[in-house]
């Protein structure tokens, strides 16, 4: 049996957000169950309704593979926007779709994010001088996440346009995660320390 929900007996619920073919052919779309048959633009406005107060940003100078995987934590996390830096083309093939749930703004170059950003708190996500462990951080509540290619990193005008530099800390034998994995532990730590600890 395909998980998700099946065609929905008749009648159907009156209400605006549903989509009729959704409702008739069945949604198995990997949604949250109170989600099921409502229509794209009805969820990205409920989730937009809700959102962090945290933002993402992608410097996509590669079109990488992990980035796809950016978006997705990003969505499972409901961050507020996702900047794309760069090329406009991204590989979104890890993103599974969940960048029609995302608020998406595009900036083609890194002046260009920056001006868009001012007044924000930039967090640069890479392995360089100067980078403090993420272990002893605390993350502002509003900021911006910035992450960059698998292998380049960050461009170093990107990192010096960036109020602070961190680096998750390693214990094996390879200098680094991937961005994608560095992207969920990033978001996962700022909810902690945002979202979850309010909830205990």
């Amino acid at each position: 049996m395909k998980p998700g929900a099946p065609p929905h007996s008749l009648p159907w619920p009156d209400d605006e957000r549903l989509d009729t073919a959704l409702l008739a052919a069945g949604d198995y779309r990997n949604v949250m169950d109170k989600y099921r048959y409502w229509r794209v633009e009805a969820i990205k406005s409920d989730l937009a309704s809700s959102a962090a107060s945290l933002e993402v940003a992608i410097e996509n100078v590669s079109r990488d593979f992990n980035h796809g995987t950016i978006v997705r934590n990003a969505n499972a996390f409901n961050v507020r926007r996702v900047h794309i830096v760069g090329r406009r083309g991204w590989n979104k093939r890890g993103a599974m779709k969940t960048d029609a749930y995302l608020d998406i703004v595009y900036h083609r170059t890194v002046a260009d994010f920056l001006a868009a950003t001012t007044g924000m708190h930039r967090i640069a996500v890479d392995i360089v001088e100067g980078a403090e462990l993420l272990p002893d951080v605390s993350l502002p509540q509003s900021a911006v996440l910035v992450f960059g290619a698998e292998g380049p990193g960050l461009s170093p005008e990107m990192i010096a346009g960036c109020t602070q530099l961190v680096a998750i800390p390693q214990l094996g034998s390879t200098r680094s995660v991937n961005v994608g994995v560095a992207s969920g532990i990033l978001m996962y730590k700022w909810a902690e320390q945002h979202l979850f600890s309010n909830k205990r």
